[in-house]
């Protein structure tokens, strides 16, 4: 079994180390025996989204992400088919953002967005800046994750989770992040697939299954991962274990 992953805007959209959530995946599939190969690509590169199987786009720079959205402005017809496709698209930090309809800029510029779900985004002169713990209805145990977020989101009806401690999305709000067949998008950083390690086993799993439903899986090796995540939920969180 080969997987392709796609590392969009590899050096534009990389803050907070986000390229770890790319790397624990690739070594995740590894280890069930799966030939991956990474795609990295940005903007002088042509996309084709049918040679992958998962789209990567990690937190960037305001500056950096409205570069990445007018290059990738020109194959939003290819995005919307490739995610009504069930093609896998993990989406962190205001890269989010790029598939609403609209990203208001602090300026209150408009830009256009891919309109593939039907949120706005606009930019705030205040940033939430919080760690924060959600759930899920996929996975049993609670979602760690850090906020560095400037905008705020919303219309937003596809959220991925939901608040038990921290600010949500932004201010008032109980909900986090898009899921929408297999687009998984949140503004949670951390990198939130090393610091989650349920949370890049059941990815691992879907990805596989996709193209397997038989698959024998071979023991998930996160011990690290889980130690780092129990040690934190211990010290913080205890009262949610």
């Amino acid at each position: 079994m080969r997987v392709t992953i796609a590392h969009l805007y590899y050096d534009i959209l990389n803050l907070y180390g986000e390229s770890g959530n790319v790397k624990i995946l690739k070594r995740q599939l590894e280890d069930q025996g799966v030939n991956v190969s990474v795609k990295f690509l940005t903007i002088d590169d042509t996309l084709d989204f049918s040679k992958y199987d998962v789209v990567y786009i990690g937190m960037g720079t305001e500056e950096n992400q409205k570069i990445a959205l007018k290059h990738l402005y020109k194959y939003r017809k290819d995005v919307k088919e490739a995610i009504d496709n069930k093609k896998f698209f993990i989406i962190t930090g205001n890269s989010i953002e790029l598939f609403g309809k609209e990203i208001i800029d602090i300026n209150n510029k408009k830009h256009r967005g891919l309109n593939i779900f039907d949120y706005t985004s606009k930019e705030e002169e205040f940033r939430i800046v919080d760690e924060a713990l959600f759930k899920c209805n996929f996975i049993k145990k609670p979602i760690l994750g850090f906020q560095n977020q400037g905008s705020i989101m919303r219309n937003n009806e596809n959220y991925m989770f939901s608040v038990l401690k921290g600010t949500g999305s932004y201010p008032n709000s109980t909900n986090e992040g898009v899921l929408y067949n297999n687009f998984y998008g949140t503004y949670l950083i951390g990198p939130i697939l090393i610091r989650n390690p349920e949370l890049v086993r059941y990815l691992t799993k879907k990805i596989i299954t996709s193209k397997n439903k038989n698959f024998k899986f071979n023991p998930f090796n996160l011990i690290l991962e889980k130690n780092a995540y129990n040690t934190f939920m211990e010290n913080y969180y205890k009262e949610y274990i």
